[in-house]
């Protein structure tokens, strides 16, 4: 059977004046979803490419496998060291894939629910930007997060995050980065501590000696046992998909290929998060936190994931090209900063992220305003 013949012969039925045209937008997601949208330009000179925001958004989701696959084995290696189970292979990864399949399903449901509404009733299209929010915030809550509450998250995500500024594209801060906050200061009894981190059943036993702790916490408490190989592999506690610095990097290099992330951001806020570290390393009292090498900040908590798959998003970031190394330098330091200094939230990445995305408009508009200035002063001269 011809799918695309059929489709075309139930969409009059969906049309505006169809008996069913009151779903016309999700009719048309569904139909954009599965095929290549048939609308041309009518007139005037256009750029024309074969990318669209569909392409560029199932890029970012391929990007992310390499950390959605090693974070469905990391739950269940870390399962099975908590509570001491012989598991194997591919049982980690059933045990794994178990946990998260309810994320996603909440995740998704939730989400794109609240876009399919709101695209009704406004009358327009459905946005294909939920696809990689969707795919994102699992990734970074812990695996045994309540899902009621992980609702919540997504929908003020999606409803204050997105919807109320226009829908994608019109959004000032990340909308999954939105879900974390939101949860971090709603309920943070679920987002901190060391028992959150790891996926462990009411009836299990713990391994004595087993906490949980992940590298941050345990460098907060000047007790770091975790080697710079253990962290850049990712076989740690931490939030789903922001253990692995190896799998990040794979879909970091997808990206950069593609072209659909800036390099500069990444690698400018790799240079501002060095920079304060050896900072901190300089003036550091022996022992203390600011003490820790500042490579090692690269590979914990969520830096690396942040800085690769948010920092860069394209729509919260700075648009000029030297708005992006200042943006990107900028998220990276404060980060640091965050660390080092404020020892209740040692994490830093969300907060310098939304930071950075409330100002990374002011930044393009001095950038602009430069390169204006420069160029009348060439031309009176």
């Amino acid at each position: 059977m011809d799918i695309r013949k059929f489709v075309d012969n139930i969409k009059p039925t969906f049309e505006k004046g169809g008996k069913l045209g009151f779903l016309h937008s999700t009719f048309d997601a569904f139909e954009s979803f599965a095929f290549v949208p048939n609308t041309v330009t009518k007139r005037g000179s256009h750029v024309r490419d074969c990318v669209d925001l569909k392409r560029i958004m199932i890029v970012v989701v391929v990007a992310l496998l390499p950390a959605f696959c090693f974070g469905v084995y990391n739950i269940g290696y870390q399962h099975s060291l908590a509570v001491g189970a012989d598991m194997g292979f591919w049982q980690m990864v059933w045990y794994g894939f178990l946990k998260i399949l309810p994320l996603y399903l909440v995740s998704y449901i939730v989400g794109l629910g609240i876009e399919f509404i709101s695209a009704q009733i406004n009358g327009h299209e459905v946005n294909e930007g939920y696809l990689v929010s969707g795919m994102i915030i699992p990734l970074i809550m812990p695996v045994d997060v309540p899902l009621w509450t992980l609702a919540l998250a997504v929908a003020f995500a999606v409803l204050i995050g997105k919807e109320v500024f226009g829908g994608t594209g019109m959004n000032i801060w990340n909308p999954a980065l939105i879900a974390r906050a939101f949860l971090f200061f709603s309920y943070p009894s679920k987002m901190s501590g060391d028992e959150v981190w790891v996926s462990v059943g009411k009836n299990d036993v713990l391994v004595d000696g087993f906490t949980g702790a992940t590298p941050l916490a345990q460098a907060t408490g000047g007790d770091l046992s975790y080697s710079f190989m253990d962290m850049f592999i990712g076989l740690i506690p931490g939030s789903v998909g922001e253990t692995s610095t190896i799998a990040i990097l794979l879909g970091a290099i997808i990206l950069i290929w593609t072209g659909v992330a800036s390099w500069k951001i990444m690698v400018s806020g790799v240079i501002g998060a060095l920079a304060v570290g050896f900072l901190g390393n300089a003036f550091a009292p022996e022992g203390s936190y600011l003490a820790l090498p500042a490579w090692n900040h690269l590979v914990m908590g969520g830096f690396a994931f942040g800085i690769v798959f948010m920092a860069t998003d394209p729509v919260t970031s700075a648009q000029t090209e030297t708005g992006k190394w200042i943006y990107g330098f900028l998220v990276g330091a404060l980060a640091i900063v965050v660390r080092l200094f404020n020892p209740g939230y040692p994490e830093g990445m969300m907060l310098a992220i939304l930071l950075m995305n409330t100002f990374a408009p002011l930044i393009d508009y001095y950038v602009v305003n430069a390169n204006i200035n420069r160029r009348l002063k060439r031309a009176t001269k």
